[in-house]
């Protein structure tokens, strides 16, 4: 896992933001920046105004004596930053200016807009104030102060209302909804408008004009299930320019009057503001709780700060280790990443309920889960693990790691989920939940096979005498050693696990003692050949096993069932 420290912060953050696609480093050093106050665009008619710890688009500047101009200007004051269109040329005098008024400059990539630059770069600033304060919510997505806006637009136009996202999904609303009928009522408490509703909603057309216009929509009476009828509803469109976030609707007992309805069109505009806060904050504090479980997994010397930060100081702790399996139903990569993050916010919710403390995070392929536990460590983090799983059934397995103490040991507990998370994935492995405990054996066997391959990883000695013996004459001397080492030697029970006559398997063992040239009554030589056997059962690669499988992790052959023929007994 890469290293990661804190999230970026001031210019570092624009530039990781918008670098690439608007922006481009001229010159200064962005780390020695730190607030950023906001964005000033500069004026060749008006004075330049004290732009404190705020970004200037320079719009006017067209050449290197302009950008000198500006940023002698902007010596007085305390920007931070100054934007110039590219392609601009700049000098050693120019540099020097920088660095005396303490200016980073950045260029405005060919194709970006000013406007373009103004707008997304206010929200990727707007970002910067989002508290750690958690925002209220309704039991989903957090809603911020859309509650507040949702009151006053009720007041405004007089009958109550509810902000809803584009999957009808309500996001806030208003007071007075007992003014209402028993469908906004099952809105409200559902948090989402009835399935019969959206049918009928969508059989007229509303969604289709609420998505392609900008004008209210009038909906007249809906037949509820109880065979009685709605209240008739206004909704008017959310837009952020082109982007349709979602609906606001009224329930009015008549029609609005022209004002009141202009009134209700244009609150669209600061719903739209506040929808859009609402997801920079939510997309900061995913950001900011990736950054600090990752800082804190690592062991390093900011993992402390980390680990306070998420609340769990002084804590004992285990960390979970999740990843998909592979299912037909997950073929892109779009749809795994997809079903990861559904996943991760799964199980986060499924933590707080009996863990508040808890901090998921999704890092690179996994999502990792750092679990407060007492009395019964593994116990309950399994028990935990596992109720999710069933609940989730979701193609996706497990991994437990130790106990974890400190610092130190929250690191070694992520190590220990990720061993554990690997043996689950090795093919042959059953079972979709395992602490580190239960698999440390095969996870000390994937770290040796780890270092056989890569000092050649084939096999050595009398097993790979045995293994070409059976691949260019189609023997089984190696599944037949197998069973005999897993049996300690008790010819009956091997034979039995190979479905062949005693006798027969006792002239393989003698066959392939001469074959492979090794001394079954040698401690040292059985030791080395189920070694490497298990080994080879490890491996992912189907060329890295013989035709005749070698059972997987101890697991043993079955008899054949009625519709099968029995194996051929030849030597």
């Amino acid at each position: 896992m890469a290293p990661t420290g804190h999230p970026l912060t001031g210019l570092a953050r624009v530039l990781s933001d918008l670098g690439g696609t608007f922006l481009d480093l001229l010159h200064g050093d962005i780390e020695r920046t730190g607030h950023v106050g906001g964005v000033h665009i500069y004026d060749l008619a008006h004075p330049l105004e004290p732009a404190f710890a705020a970004v200037v688009l320079g719009v006017g500047v067209h050449d290197e004596q302009q950008a000198a101009d500006l940023v002698a200007e902007l010596a007085d004051t305390a920007a931070v930053a100054l934007v110039v269109p590219l392609p601009l040329t700049i000098g050693p005098q120019l540099r020097e200016q920088l660095d005396r008024a303490g200016l980073v400059l950045f260029g405005l990539r060919q194709g970006a807009s000013w406007v373009q630059l103004a707008a997304v770069m206010g929200t990727v600033l707007a970002e910067f104030d989002v508290g750690e304060v958690e925002p209220a919510s309704l039991g989903g997505p957090p809603s911020g102060d859309l509650f507040a806006v949702a009151n006053a637009v009720a007041a405004l136009i007089d009958a109550p209302i509810t902000i809803e996202d584009r999957h009808s999904r309500v996001l806030a609303f208003s007071g007075r909804q007992d003014e209402a009928d028993p469908a906004r009522v099952a809105t409200i408490i559902g948090r989402q408008v009835p399935a019969e509703n959206i049918a009928q909603l969508r059989s007229r057309g509303v969604f289709d004009r609420l998505q392609n216009g900008t004008d209210p929509v009038h909906v007249d009476a809906l037949v509820l299930r109880s065979g009685e009828f709605s209240m008739p509803r206004v909704a008017v469109p959310v837009w952020a320019g082109t982007e349709y976030l979602g609906s606001m609707w009224a329930a009015v007992p008549a029609p609005l009057g022209e004002q009141r309805l202009a009134a209700f069109a244009d609150s669209a505009k600061l719903v739209a503001l506040h929808l859009l806060r609402v997801r920079a904050g939510a997309d900061v504090s995913r950001r900011l709780q990736t950054d600090l479980v990752s800082t804190a997994l690592e062991g390093g010397p900011r993992s402390g700060d980390a680990i306070a930060r998420l609340g769990l100081a002084g804590r004992s702790s285990v960390v979970m280790a999740l990843s998909l399996v592979a299912s037909p139903g997950l073929a892109g990569a779009a749809d795994q990443a997809a079903r990861r993050e559904h996943l991760s916010d799964a199980l986060a919710m499924h933590l707080s309920a009996f863990h508040r403390t808890s901090a998921v995070a999704t890092i690179g392929s996994v999502v990792y889960a750092v679990l407060p536990v007492f009395g019964d460590p593994a116990g309950q983090a399994t028990r935990t693990a596992r109720a999710f799983l069933d609940r989730s059934n979701s193609p996706a397995v497990i991994g437990i790691g130790s106990l974890s103490l400190d610092a130190a040991g929250l690191a070694q507990s992520r190590i220990d989920a990720d061993r554990a998370l690997r043996v689950l994935a090795a093919r042959g492995r059953s079972g979709r939940l395992a602490t580190i405990d239960d698999v440390h054996f095969d996870a000390l066997l994937l770290e040796f096979d780890d270092l056989v391959s890569g000092r050649g990883g084939l096999p050595v000695g009398s097993v790979a005498r045995l293994l070409e013996h059976d691949t260019q004459h189609q023997t089984q001397f190696i599944n037949t050693l197998h069973h005999w080492l897993e049996a300690f030697g008790d010819v009956s029970l091997a034979a039995s696990r190979a479905i062949v006559h005693p006798n027969t398997f006792r002239y393989r063992l003698r066959r392939l003692a001469e074959v492979g040239d090794i001394d079954l009554d040698d401690p040292t030589d059985r030791f080395a050949a189920l070694l490497q056997l298990r080994l080879m059962s490890l491996r992912d690669q189907p060329g890295d096993r013989p035709a005749a499988v070698i059972p997987m992790f101890g697991q043993q052959n079955r008899p054949p069932t009625a519709d099968q023929a029995p194996p051929r007994q030849e030597p």
